[in-house]
């Protein structure tokens, strides 16, 4: 998405923080303009069902599977790496894999050791032995904003203000839908109790993102040498006023 965002393909796109900040100081010409979702993303750090690996502690220094250099994926792998006390120049290796098949190939041939992704997505893997979790690893931050290209904010403001708010009001009473449960359980074939799980863990918001926030994915983000610099809070978020 965030290729798309830059090639002018999307004007508006759904996407993790820390890839659209990494990308906008990157040079890419998109604002954040809310957050989507307050709550962290859980990432599952998965193995193949039969591999040898039983603790997280046996990772390191394996090739993580990776969609691409600079995704969620990628950018996690450092993350949990961190929280282990794991040297990120030394102890992480890469295996770039595409997307979810292209992780289930990997791990079960061995081309990559452990693959990490949104726990409840990979859920139905781990339910049928193909994957195995070992653990999860929070993000440090809220998952989801909500980026805009600088273009359509400059020429279409109004238009995206009334985008934002039917958005908006819809994630305001998404919780309160009768069955929504059951409607997600049975639209993308999970089951009914992970997804009561995931509604209970999962905060939406109708907020602009904060200076503390984006000050401190940036800060991770240097600290894991993902990116070279950081930008003031005002050329990485646009507030569009009332």
């Amino acid at each position: 998405m965030t290729k798309a965002l830059r090639d002018n393909e999307i004007d508006i796109a759904v996407i993790l923080t820390e890839g659209i900040i990494k990308d906008i100081t990157e040079g890419s010409p998109c604002k954040i303009v809310q957050v989507f979702v307050e709550s962290p993303l859980v990432w599952g750090i998965h193995v193949a069902e039969k591999s040898a690996f039983k603790q997280l502690s046996d990772l390191k220094g394996k090739r993580a599977a990776i969609s691409r250099f600079g995704s969620g994926s990628h950018l996690m792998a450092y993350v949990n790496a961190m929280n282990l006390g794991w040297d990120t120049t030394n102890d992480l290796g890469f295996e770039v894999v595409k997307d979810l098949d292209g992780a289930v190939d990997a791990l079960t041939i061995a081309d990559a050791d452990y693959f990490m992704w949104e726990k409840f997505t990979t859920k139905p893997l781990v339910d049928q032995q193909i994957f195995r979790r070992l653990g999860d690893c929070p993000t440090p931050w809220p998952c989801f904003v909500l980026a805009v290209r600088d273009e359509f904010i400059t020429t279409e403001k109004e238009t995206l203000k009334a985008i934002l708010k039917v958005i908006n009001s819809i994630t305001e009473q998404f919780k309160y839908i009768p069955e929504i449960e059951r409607i997600i359980s049975k639209r993308y074939q999970q089951k009914y109790e992970d997804v009561k799980q995931w509604l209970a863990l999962t905060e939406w918001s109708q907020e602009t993102i904060s200076p503390s926030t984006v000050e401190a994915v940036q800060n991770q983000l240097i600290q894991l040498d993902i990116i070279s610099e950081k930008l003031p809070y005002d050329q990485l978020v646009a507030k569009l006023g009332d």
